[in-house]
């Protein structure tokens, strides 16, 4: 059994003793610590807070306890049922409430949930916030209504809807240009809620031919549930019979979209933003924003427009503080994560889908054409084993040093920027690891590059 606090949530497996696993003691005093943190911060005068939930065989039980805690805690509960991530993100803001949680374990397996954590703009709390929640959740600094303050409890199915209507609305969603363009589109939803919104969205967007694979929002997932090329063969062979012109993945909250080419060859996760941003850069001249660990090509588009691109550290909640920050038009992580300010500051795929589609119908090109279009990258992904006693921290000093005359970004670990590739070194928060992300034109060069800085690393260390 697994029990994971941090400042973005708290995840888990399900049962197991208290403080092992994600059971429904440590889900009380996590959300009373949340409830109570919220009571403190909010500045609206409602007295809302939004659950909504994926559909992990787990979120009724989690969401009943959440729901009563909050009431317990005299909270006034809207609760919009099986919902996406940035689904629940928007009705927060739509409600006017002072807060709302997502329960979801994102790409995690089905064993896990985890309570995800919204402030009254619909965006996740901030370092500071978290760590308050986790400090009142550990003090149990917390005290529950008497009978007359008891929290109300209301359900609204109606935010689908309301969430599909926004992406609609948006001026760069061009739904005539799509309906000509009489897209053929098969989607992945691992049977999850992303099963129940994206058709939804594909057919008000005027595409009427759609194959639908683990669309069923039952919780058990189909295959490992994070939008990775290695978990995706039943979606890539669907593509290789020619039945569709593009397949969109996502993962069970909806908030990463991975593609596939009409070939059946992944368009590549990393590039789902950078696709995105080309249409958005095209139309609406700004900044761009990515984390440092996300692929090199968003630079070179935004800079094709002659605008300028920002790096921000890793987690979404830093990326929204840098677009915020530099007022970029588009943003995200190379991890399928869209993030679109003219809709909301959080991760949503069906805003993707539907800016994908328009710019896809405006080129009039096959995707894989599309794909070609941009520059070419290859992401290699390594990590370096330490000791328990390794300084980490000295260990990444001396090897900014030593490449002091690169381009070095130390927001977040230490990046080294070489004129071809980069590398990007990463300290591990829970074990003696350093996380080792690279980037070449070729797969080869990125593998060589991490190696070069891995060996580098062991020679310090020893």
């Amino acid at each position: 059994m697994t029990l994971i606090k941090s400042i973005s949530g708290i995840r888990g497996t399900i049962g197991g003793q208290v403080g092992e696993g994600l059971n429904p003691l440590d889900i009380v005093k996590f959300t009373s610590a949340y409830a109570t943190l919220i009571r403190k911060t909010c500045k609206t005068s409602n007295n809302k807070i939004v659950v909504g939930r994926d559909a992990r065989i787990s979120g009724e039980m989690v969401k009943n306890v959440v729901v009563g805690t909050l009431m317990g805690m005299g909270w006034d509960v809207v609760d919009i049922g099986l919902a996406t991530t940035p689904t629940t993100e928007l009705a927060v803001t739509m409600e006017e409430a002072c807060g709302g949680i997502i329960l979801t374990a994102s790409h995690n397996p089905k064993q896990w949930n985890a309570l995800k954590l919204l402030n009254q703009k619909g965006e996740f709390l901030n370092d500071a916030e978290g760590k308050e929640v986790l400090r009142i959740a550990e003090a149990e600094e917390f005290e529950f209504a008497d009978v007359d303050q008891l929290g109300t409890y209301r359900q609204d199915l109606t935010y689908n809807q309301r969430h599909i209507d926004s992406v609609l609305a948006l001026d760069l969603v061009d739904v005539e240009a799509i309906k000509k363009a009489n897209f053929r589109v098969a989607i992945d939803a691992v049977n999850s809620v992303g099963g129940i919104i994206l058709p939804q969205l594909l057919e008000q967007l005027g595409v009427t031919q759609i194959e639908k694979l683990y669309c069923e929002p039952t919780g058990n997932f189909a295959h490992n549930p994070e939008p990775l090329e290695k978990n995706l063969g039943d979606i890539m062979n669907l593509m290789k019979s020619g039945k569709a012109d593009v397949a969109f993945v996502v993962d069970p909250d909806v908030d990463r979209l991975a593609m596939i080419c009409e070939d059946g060859t992944m368009y590549g996760e990393e590039y789902t933003l950078v696709t995105v941003a080309d249409y958005i850069l095209k139309h609406t001249p700004g900044n761009t924003v990515s984390n440092l660990s996300s692929t090199r090509a968003l630079r070179d588009v935004t800079r094709k427009y002659n605008r300028e691109y920002f790096a921000a550290a890793v987690g979404e909640v830093n990326v929204v503080t840098k677009m915020k920050e530099v007022n970029a038009v588009i943003g995200g992580e190379g991890n399928g994560g869209v993030i679109y300010p003219a809709s909301h500051y959080g991760r949503d795929a069906l805003v993707g889908i539907a800016l994908f589609l328009s710019h896809l119908a405006h080129e009039g090109k096959k995707v894989s054409e599309l794909r070609a279009t941009y520059p070419v990258y290859y992401m290699a992904k390594n990590k370096v084993d330490l000791t328990a006693d390794t300084d980490v921290d000295a260990i990444l000093a001396k090897v900014k040093e030593i490449y002091k005359n690169e381009e070095i970004n130390d927001i977040d670990g230490v990046k080294i920027d070489f004129a071809d590739k980069w590398v990007h070194l990463r300290k591990s928060n829970t074990e003696p690891i350093i996380r080792v992300y690279s980037e070449a034109s070729t797969l080869q060069e990125a593998e060589e590059i991490a190696q070069k800085i891995m060996d580098v690393i062991y020679e310090l260390a020893k």
